[in-house]
């Protein structure tokens, strides 16, 4: 009598794992018959769907082999990655790329890299089945066709662009660049006041990038002493973005956390960062000019500049009430660079996670249902006193009116009013100078009545500051 072996194991390649997701998805088919239409067992459909996400990554990324049924990682992962950026820029500049490039090419990014490493030909041979790479007549690479768009839903509900489907709402950013008035007041602004803020978040608001200021003084008096690591936000001496540098570093940010990414943005910037080498981790999609919806949601950067009109005004009454018989336009040009990055970190850290989640949603650049109306309190500034809701609306859009002409004048901070020090440089304060400064901040604080929540504010800043003065 003939003895049964084991059962063979049928294992599915990458075109066939994305049928089963498919079929998943769009029918009513449980595991158990999608398993036996395939042939194979429940669990593996089951592991199928828990890997849905890499899945679809690979299959989207058009260099998976979508034959294979078994994906083992390389043990130099790094090198491998590394070597398919490289073999990408070349192919896109018409070179013509041998295996002995390649294996000249892998030796030195894992000299690079730190790692010993030779490569073989065995090694080639795996790395081109892996990523899906052969050779031949030299061309440039077109990009992957996209997949065909779906039916038009009934639904009035904006439809996503059709790439952002390859990404979960974590992984999806907008990023635009807002000009801001920095030192202006409400029905004044000089065209000398003006700087460039990059701003950049995720769908669901639980990721926003440090702020990134240009602006036109190559080095501001403000800054001397202050240490870059310290500041609130990046500073840029150009008033143009420097969109390269930015998107090279968000790129290596994301590869560090493994993570693939979408970034929104706009297609006139897209233009300018076209000979940028190839981003490994950040995937590029452009919105043209005549699109109506902008790569940030308009009401969250609405939310950033109220908020920081809002902080401007406060300092701005405050310091006021200090120089009796001062206009505020003249306080106002007390105002330096370095007071504007630290308003505008508070503003973007204001900024609330449900107005980013449903304004992405409802610009149609996330998946997900519309919110229910929420209160507009909880989500923009009070409107400051003394001045209109209406007033404040146009202060808040001061950047889209004409600008006062005139001469620029020089900030005017702190050293300049009382007379500077050595070289006009306002002199360093020491620890002494900190700790006399928390003491009389008590002193006030305990004159004045205040709150017993803002003395626990003032607590965790004290301790802080004298954590510091014993390092």
């Amino acid at each position: 009598m003939e003895l049964c072996g084991k059962k063979k194991l049928h294992a599915l390649s990458l075109a066939e794992k994305i049928q089963v997701l498919e079929l998943l998805d769009e029918s009513k088919m449980s595991q158990s018959e999608v398993a036996r239409r395939f042939q194979v067992s429940q669990p593996q459909i089951s592991r199928i769907c828990k890997n849905k996400e890499k899945l679809l990554a690979d299959w989207c990324s058009g260099t998976a082999n979508r034959e294979r049924k078994r994906k083992r990682e390389s043990k130099y992962s790094g090198i491998d990655e590394a070597l398919l950026c490289w073999y990408h820029i070349a192919r896109a500049k018409a070179w013509d790329v041998t295996g002995p490039m390649l294996l000249h090419k892998a030796k030195e990014l894992a000299d690079i890299l730190g790692q010993d490493f030779v490569p073989s030909i065995g090694w080639l041979v795996r790395w081109k089945r892996r990523n899906n790479v052969g050779f031949g007549a030299r061309h440039i690479l077109a990009p992957p066709l996209p997949p065909e768009p779906p039916p038009p839903a009934p639904t009035p509900q904006a439809q996503l662009p059709l790439s952002l489907k390859d990404f979960s709402p974590e992984d999806i950013f907008g990023c635009v660049e807002v000009p801001l008035l920095y030192r202006a007041v409400p029905g004044r602004a000089g065209t000398c006041d003006r700087v460039q803020v990059l701003l950049c978040a995720n769908s669901r608001g639980t990721e926003k990038r440090r702020l990134l200021v240009s602006g036109p003084q190559a080095a501001p008096r403000c800054f001397f002493g202050v240490s870059s690591e310290a500041l609130p936000a990046s500073y840029h001496p150009d008033l143009a973005i420097p969109w390269s540098e930015w998107l090279s570093q968000f790129d290596r940010d994301m590869g560090r956390q493994g993570r693939q990414v979408a970034l929104l943005m706009a297609a006139r910037v897209v233009e300018k960062v076209a000979g940028l080498p190839g981003l490994c981790h950040v995937r590029v999609l452009p919105l043209s000019a005549a699109s109506p919806t902008p790569p940030l949601p308009s009401s969250v950067v609405r939310a950033f500049k109220a908020h920081y009109r809002c902080r401007l005004l406060s300092k701005l009454a405050a310091a006021q009430s200090d120089r009796a018989g001062t206009s505020l336009a003249e306080v106002g040009m007390g105002i330096t660079v370095l007071d504007a990055l630290h308003m505008a970190a508070a503003a973007w850290a204001k900024v609330p996670l449900q107005l980013i989640v449903s304004s992405f949603i409802q610009e149609g650049l996330a998946p997900g249902k519309t919110p229910r109306a929420q209160d507009q309190a909880s989500e923009v500034p009070q409107v400051p006193s003394g001045l209109s809701l209406e007033e404040f609306s146009r202060f808040v859009d001061l950047e889209s009116e004409e600008p006062v002409s005139g001469a620029c004048k020089e900030e005017v901070g702190p050293a300049d009013e009382a007379g500077g020090g050595e070289d006009g440089f306002e002199p360093l304060p020491t620890k002494a100078d900190a700790l006399r400064a928390l003491g009389t901040l008590r002193r006030w604080l305990e004159c004045s009545g205040t709150t017993p929540e803002l003395f626990e504010n003032f607590y965790a800043c004290e301790e802080g500051v004298e954590r510091l003065c014993c390092l």
